[in-house]
């Protein structure tokens, strides 16, 4: 059983470490594109981000292995494989409850890590890109990469998915990650400023909290934020004014 599990493991890290690079290498790739050279006195940093970020993939592959051994050879999780097992309706629904889940454990894990022991222990790792890169999106220190790894195995245990809603699921979940690091606005200024912009979280929300720290902690939505009171608005890119659409209206 140990070698199985084990191959399980490694083939699940092999996954997310192949994710990350594909993922944070095209949007690295859109922003050289965009705007050349933005990343040029970035490389030392750059190389750290893939290093805390290859480290983090072996650390989400480890529970996403076990769990992936037990969902497909002891049955252990409610992950279905066949739509009508339940109505065509929670499919969607099974998304929306999964992202609203995971967001409210990062807001508080990540809240929690700017207590100032564990921002030293752990999180400083992640403060150490300024600005941040496409390539900083799972740039963790092992002890912060634990409490993201083990949300979404968590979750299959308690709500039930299908396979294909969980690789939407983890799709958000890396393209976002990704491009609300990235130093620039994705996203049109007609959403970000209007009425999506309120309630998604882009990057020029997160950028405010790689600047000011103690604030927008959300991952996917601001209403954690606005509700605690640690919402600040946006955030302005300042190395260069082309980028994206943030003005750095509070």
């Amino acid at each position: 059983m140990a070698l199985p599990i084990l191959l399980a493991v490694v083939a699940m890290t092999l996954i997310i470490a192949v994710r990350y690079l594909a993922v944070s290498g095209a949007f690295a790739w859109a922003t050289a594109r965009r705007m050349p050279g933005v990343y040029a006195r970035q490389r030392r940093q750059i190389g750290r981000e893939i290093y805390w970020s290859l480290l983090s993939a072996g650390i989400y592959g480890l529970p996403a292995g076990v769990v992936a051994w037990g969902w497909q050879h002891r049955g252990w999780t409610l992950i279905y494989a066949r739509l009508g097992d339940y109505p065509l309706a929670w499919y969607p629904l099974s998304i929306v409850a999964f992202l609203l889940a995971h967001d409210a454990w990062f807001y508080w894990t990540h809240r929690l890590m700017h207590r100032p022991a564990l921002f030293r222990i752990a999180h400083a790792v992640h403060h150490a890109s300024r600005p941040p890169t496409a390539w900083a999106a799972m740039s963790f220190h092992p002890w912060e990469a634990l409490t993201g790894a083990v949300v979404i195995p968590a979750l299959v245990f308690v709500v039930p998915i299908h396979i294909s809603a969980l690789g939407v699921v983890l799709a958000i979940m890396t393209v976002m990650g990704v491009t609300n690091h990235m130093g620039w606005e994705i996203f049109p200024r007609r959403f970000v400023e209007g009425r999506g912009g309120r309630f998604v979280i882009t990057a020029s929300h997160h950028q405010r909290h790689h600047s000011d720290y103690r604030c927008n902690y959300g991952l996917y939505f601001r209403f954690w934020d606005r509700l605690c009171g640690t919402d600040r608005g946006l955030g302005v890119f300042h190395d260069d004014p082309r980028r994206g659409s943030a003005d750095g209206k509070p």
